[in-house]
Order: structure tokens, then sequence, then C-alpha cells
């Protein structure tokens, strides 16, 4: 005799699931609705004519481009500085076992304790006696302070995952340090830091309230111009636009950082 077993459907967690879903999926889906939307009036509920009319209308304009090109220019610049900087660092925390070692490694997490704008306010205090409000180094030292978390923990927990066995079978049969990095722990690491970098350059090409408060109005990056659209702007399509062109690089890092973090190197090299 067959026994039939019944699952008990959960519905209240179906509901929360769909809420949720509608919370994060609805504002990003009308902004992308808008971003391909020639005419759309009130009181319709989809727009009268789809189309790529705004699109022409905002790669034409001379400031998206110069803000594009800032923000890439910043995003490489902050990016290059912060692994020159950073992984060392991470590498020693890693490695190396000295006073304060625990202490420093979380401090570094301060920066993301604290509400982020009184933080900026009072760095943009110090930067004002400094003469660096309004200029491009000043946008790089704020930003910089936004990528520790991501070139600090995350190349620790890649440097952790490596094989140490590996590492000392190359010191036996005469590898140097150098080689031993090159050839073993660099490649074991790499992915993980590469996501990190990748991360890190995302997280500054978007990067607002720093950029603002610090650059603007001398240094506009693509997010400030884009607020300054949708404050300013009476047309919606030209804020959309940028939104959707914002969103693109965001995207292909999370789908990049998405198969580094399934992989397990961070379980890893977090003793997971």
């Amino acid at each position: 005799m067959a026994t039939l077993v019944s699952r008990r459907i959960d519905w209240t967690g179906i509901v929360f699931a769909v809420l949720l879903t509608i919370a994060i999926i609805g504002p990003l889906l009308v902004v992308g609705i808008w971003a391909f939307t020639n005419v759309w009036r009130f009181p319709s509920i989809i727009p009268q004519e789809f189309g790529l009319r705004w699109w022409s209308a905002t790669l034409a304009r001379a400031d998206v481009w110069s803000s594009i090109s800032m923000s890439l220019t910043l995003a490489s610049v902050v990016t290059l500085l912060s692994a020159i900087i950073c992984l060392p660092a991470a590498y020693a925390f890693a490695r190396l076992d000295f006073p304060g070692r625990d202490i420093l490694f979380f401090s570094f997490l301060a920066g993301h304790a604290f509400p982020k704008f009184g933080l900026l306010v009072a760095i943009a205090a110090i930067f004002l006696q400094l003469n660096l409000i309004g200029t491009f180094w000043g946008v790089v030292l704020i930003q910089l302070v936004g990528t520790l978390l991501f070139m600090i923990w995350i190349p620790v927990a890649a440097f952790q995952a490596v094989d140490r066995r590996m590492e000392e079978a190359a010191r036996d049969v005469g590898a140097g340090p150098f080689r031993v990095f090159w050839s073993i722990t660099l490649p074991q690491a790499g992915p993980t830091i590469a996501a990190a970098l990748l991360l890190s350059f995302v997280g500054t090409f978007y990067e607002t309230e720093g950029a603002w408060l610090i650059g603007a109005p001398q240094v506009r990056t693509l997010p400030v111009l884009m607020i300054s659209f949708i404050n300013n702007q009476p047309v919606i399509q030209f804020g959309a636009v940028l939104s959707v062109l914002l969103w693109i690089p965001s995207f292909i890092a999370l789908l990049f950082a998405r198969r580094v973090v399934n992989s397990g190197s961070f379980a890893r090299g977090f003793g997971g």
C-alpha cells in the first residue's frame, strides 16, 4: 500500500518572498521601463511609445561623456592605489603574527561602523584646510576609504586559503620566495583577489556621497551627474538612462563575485 506524503506549503514564506521580490525588483523595473520609453502619460498604466530617443539625447550630451570619463579615471586610479596599499597589508595580516594584529585588522571596519555621511563631513572639514575640496586627488583619497573593506578582508581570506603544503614543497625543491609566490600563491589567490579588485572598481565607479561632498562642482562623476539630472531636469528619462548605465558594471561585477563566493574561497579563508 503506497503511502502518500503530503507536503505542507508555507504560504507565509511564499507571501513574504513575493513581497520582498516586488519591493526589490519593482523600482528597478520602473526605472528600466522609463529608460526605454519615449512617451508615458498619466493615467496610462503602460507607456504609449517605446524607443531609444532618450538614449540618443542622453549620450549626445558632452557632460555625460565627461562624467563617464571622470568616473572611469577615478575608479581606475583608486583601484590601482588601493591594490598597491592594501594587498601587501592583506598578505601580512594573513601570514604574519605581530603585536596588535587583530585590533588593527578589525579597525578597517571602523569606517563602516558609523554613519557614512557624518564621517564624510568630518573628513571634508580636514580636506578644506588642506585645499583638497573640489580636486581630483581629494576625491581619490575619500574613495580610497570605501575600498578598504574589499581590499583588506577579501584578499586576507584569499591568502589564508592558499595550500601551504604546496608552497613548502616548492621551497624544498629550491624555489625562491618570489618564484613560490608567483607560481603557487598567486594562482590560488588570484581569482578571489580579482573579485576584490572588480568590486572595488565598481564600488568606486558608482560611489556618490564622497564624490559629491568633496568633488563638486569641479569633479563631476556619473552618479553625481545622475542626481543633478533627477533633481533639475523635467525629463525623467535622462536620469533613468544614466541609472541603467550604472547598473551594467555592477551587474557584471556581482556575477563574477558570485562565482568566486560559490567556489568556497571565502569560507576556507576565514576558517569555514
